[in-house]
């Protein structure tokens, strides 16, 4: 019958005696035997290439056994307002949360912190973000807030719902605990806005459809949120009211007549007033006017009855001009016989072009005379 209990702490290794559960003492390297002739004492060997020192008895240990605990292990406590950076022989491992305590064996690994006070100073610097952001540490998920910054846009940083400042393209990363971080990106490139199929009555109450396009860029992010909910849709029925006045106030034939007034109207309209809420508006343009079926029946009609009377008005013109010419002709053939011969040789010619065959009795002077006579 064995009365004896032998037990082996190896080189790598630390040791916890309890005896029927109650701990006795911690065990360097070696070889131990007890007189147990009951098995009531046991051994809890630990690996010392795994640093973490988890057990149930933790605070009794640091309570009672306080120079034990600083021989044997290195021990951090954080604050509320605290976080640690843990490091094993150089190497960044894992982020320690606030209010944590943790045990690690000395030994093998060497175990280092760098503690960090998050109570004000939450920023982590972009020279610390990335090896943090991207390295393989256990923890980082939940301890670092962070968001990438495209070229082109600007983000606005919400700190427990509070609109703190703007942030320049870049990696950027802060230490959530203890609060609510969030990222909003607004694009600051030039955009453009349809205001699409608008009913609206003119002066004279013909309805149309009209289509603008409008173009802006966000020049002031923090004040445009902070004043407007949603500043795209805002801009969006600024447009739409400043499209009622100037269609509202005119008659169809001056939209018709320069389409450009719209234009000139609606961005005198927004320009000024957007430019205030931290909105460039840099052009404004109507893309269609879109008339009811039956209005271009009647402008169809208007515009045919006008070419009409522009091609009496000329023909009439025309038809006046030659009889006035007629008249002048007549006047010189009247002193003038010669001019009067000319004329029936012309005549004749242009007759005989048309006759297949032509028969002169009394010769060509005969037929002349025949045909016009003349009084000396």
């Amino acid at each position: 019958m064995l009365i004896f209990s032998q037990f082996i702490v190896h080189k790598n290794e630390r040791g916890l005696l309890f005896k029927e559960g109650d701990f006795l003492d911690f065990l360097a390297p070696g070889t131990y035997r007890y007189f147990d002739p009951l098995h009531k004492i046991q051994v809890e060997r630990y690996d010392l290439s795994v640093p973490e020192f988890e057990h149930r008895l933790v605070d009794f240990f640091i309570k009672e056994y306080a120079d034990a605990v600083a021989r044997y292990f290195t021990i951090i406590e954080l604050g509320a307002q605290q976080v640690a950076l843990l490091y094993k022989n150089g190497r960044l491992t894992n982020i320690l949360p606030p209010s944590s305590r943790q045990l690690y064996w000395n030994g093998i690994v060497e175990v280092k912190t760098e503690i960090i006070d998050i109570s004000d100073k939450f920023e982590i610097s972009r020279v610390q973000a990335a090896p943090l952001v991207y390295a393989p540490v256990q923890g980082v998920n939940e301890a670092i807030y962070s968001q990438e910054v495209p070229e082109y846009q600007i983000g606005l940083l919400y700190v427990d719902g509070q609109c703190i400042k703007t942030l320049q393209p870049g990696l950027h990363a802060y230490w959530q605990f203890n609060r609510h971080i969030n990222i909003v990106m607004w694009d600051t490139r030039l955009q453009d806005i349809e205001v699409s199929g608008q009913e609206i009555l003119t002066k004279d109450k013909v309805s149309l459809r009209v289509n603008l396009s409008a173009t802006y860029s966000i020049k002031n992010v923090q004040r445009a949120t902070s004043t407007l909910t949603n500043p795209v849709n805002y801009l969006y029925k600024e447009l739409q009211f400043g499209l009622r006045a100037a269609v509202g106030t005119r008659t169809l034939d001056e939209l018709l007549g320069n389409k450009n007034v719209i234009d000139e109207i609606v961005f005198a309209y927004i320009r000024d007033k957007m430019a205030e809420l931290g909105i460039e508006v840099q052009s404004v343009g109507v893309k269609d006017i879109i008339l009811p079926g039956e209005m271009k029946t009647i402008l169809a009609k208007v515009v045919e009855a006008e070419k009409v009377a522009q091609a009496n008005l000329i023909k009439r013109r025309e038809e006046t001009a030659a009889t006035r010419s007629l008249l002048n002709t007549a006047k010189v053939m009247e002193d003038n016989p010669t001019a009067l011969r000319l004329k029936e040789l012309e005549v004749l010619e242009k007759v005989t072009e048309k006759i297949g065959k032509l028969s002169v009795y009394g010769g060509l002077e005969g037929l002349l005379k025949e045909l016009v006579k003349i009084k000396t």
